[in-house]
């Protein structure tokens, strides 16, 4: 049969990665498709990052992920992942978005955007970082708002408004600033979220603290401008001048791709896809989910760290319906 594989793996993330390498161990044919390049998510982050983890926690395939920082860089770690594809010679089509998934008669029929396959397996490992969580404010698709965050060049002696209290918001609020912009953070709740990484949390304080950073808490923006932004704040309306807006408010799994594929989703948050906690099967049988997708709305739940787990629970599952 052309163009079969016995397990698909949408996704060419770390974990995607790691499925494949199961695969192979376990004597299986597989594909993997990424839409963009390879660890596509990871690519995206901002160029300065540091992971909150250490390298070791990273690590996939038994494969050491050797560096000399405490904390891995992004760099870095797109040189690991992409030596893990090269070593263990992956099955890896980049730039190929999964258009369709469908079932009919125990096997599986994938529409990409080269070519169709047909798999006995397929592996949804497609993360969350493809769809920004909007603000839904008037203004918001002004090319000045960015809901992703790259350098902080970029935004030198700029009026720069940050939205959001986790860590990318507060990287880019720190970054910003360092680099000459004038930095106003809005937060929806009372305080800065307690999962910012705990080396960062004294400085983010202490520039807030010496008025070096100004922070609107209990606030949310509600109009955006040219050269303005509205905030709500809890002394009332406030306008301010305003250069770029970068909202970071978080992302989310794609619902809609995953209810196309016939995934079961709760319409009530956290917005879990169906599947079993102990083989990561969906309500389909032969279709799994792996990675920080499986955690819906959830998205501090899941990391490379702690689901790399999922490619063995995956091929243990799929062992046994062999």
């Amino acid at each position: 049969m052309d163009n079969y594989y016995d397990i698909l793996i949408v996704g060419g993330g770390p974990i995607g990665l790691a499925c494949g390498i199961e695969a192979q161990k376990n004597g299986l044919s597989h594909i993997i498709l990424e839409k963009g390049c390879l660890v596509n998510s990871l690519y995206n982050y901002p160029v300065n990052m540091s992971f909150f983890s250490t390298s070791e926690r990273l690590e996939i395939g038994d494969t050491p992920f050797v560096t000399t920082n405490p904390k891995p860089k992004r760099a870095e770690a797109l040189e690991y992942y992409r030596r893990i594809e090269s070593k263990f010679n992956l099955n890896t089509h980049l730039f190929e978005a999964v258009l369709s998934v469908n079932k009919d008669q125990g096997l599986f029929t994938v529409e990409s955007s080269k070519q169709t396959y047909t798999a006995k397996y397929v592996v949804i490992a497609t993360g969350f970082y493809d769809i920004p969580m909007y603000l839904h404010v008037p203004g918001e698709e002004l090319p000045k708002v960015k809901h992703y965050y790259d350098d902080p060049h970029y935004y030198a002696k700029q009026n720069v408004v940050v939205v959001g209290a986790s860590n990318s918001s507060i990287d880019a609020a720190l970054e910003t600033y360092r680099k000459g912009a004038h930095v106003t953070l809005v937060v929806r709740g009372p305080e800065i979220s307690p999962r910012v990484k705990y080396w960062v949390r004294p400085d983010i304080d202490n520039r807030i603290a010496f008025g070096e950073i100004k922070a609107y808490f209990n606030s949310q923006i509600t109009n955006i401008t040219e050269d303005e932004v509205e905030i709500m704040t809890e002394e009332g309306l406030l306008t301010i001048e305003n250069d770029f807006v970068l909202a970071l408010t978080g992302y989310r799994p794609n619902f809609d791709f995953l209810r196309k594929v016939g995934i079961h989703i709760p319409a009530e948050a956290p917005m879990i896809p169906e599947h079993n906690p102990e083989t990561m099967e969906t309500n389909i049988e032969g279709l799994f989910l792996a990675g920080v997708v499986c955690g819906g709305l959830n998205t501090h739940l899941w990391f490379i760290e702690n689901s790399r787990v999922h490619a063995q629970m995956i091929l243990s599952r799929i062992k046994e319906l062999n």
